[in-house]
């Protein structure tokens, strides 16, 4: 089975180590069944401190994407993220798409995803603010409600 991870943003890839380590034990125990992961980063969080030291120090795989999509615009970022998502989900033809939060990342995966028909897991779902004037509760609300599963 196959496995595609959308991160973008710091708390998204402290959360994606935890189940990317998951993934290796099960598949270093696995007797036939095991899952390939593809990361993709889409680039939300750029700077060195903000990405690559959280990659390096919680010893979670290079993404095999790195799509570098930076813009200070909410819509801009996301419709950018959401082409070139939808590209490499194609490209990769994943079983389950995994994204986590409430980032535009997260919102950019979930609709990707859904668009072409590839089931949703949603790490960190159902969290609320009840503020709509936060584009994360939009994020929130939209990712859950496509979602196959709510983690």
């Amino acid at each position: 089975m196959k496995i595609v991870t959308v991160v973008g943003a710091r708390p998204q890839f402290i959360k994606a180590a935890v189940v990317t380590r998951a993934i290796a034990t099960h598949n270093n125990c696995a007797k036939g069944d095991s899952f390939e992961e593809v990361i993709v980063h889409t680039g939300q969080h750029f700077d060195h401190n903000m990405s690559e030291v959280f990659f390096e120090e919680l010893k979670l795989p290079s993404p095999d994407y790195n799509l570098g999509i930076i813009t200070d615009a909410h819509g801009a970022m996301t419709g950018r993220m959401l082409e070139k998502v939808e590209e490499v989900l194609i490209r990769e033809r994943p079983d389950i798409v995994i994204i986590y939060g409430d980032t535009n990342s997260t919102l950019a995966g979930a609709l990707a995803a859904v668009k072409i028909g590839i089931p949703i897991a949603h790490v960190e779902a159902g969290l609320r603010s009840f503020n709509m004037k936060m584009p994360e509760e939009s994020n929130r609300i939209l990712a859950d409600r496509i979602s196959h599963w709510l983690f």
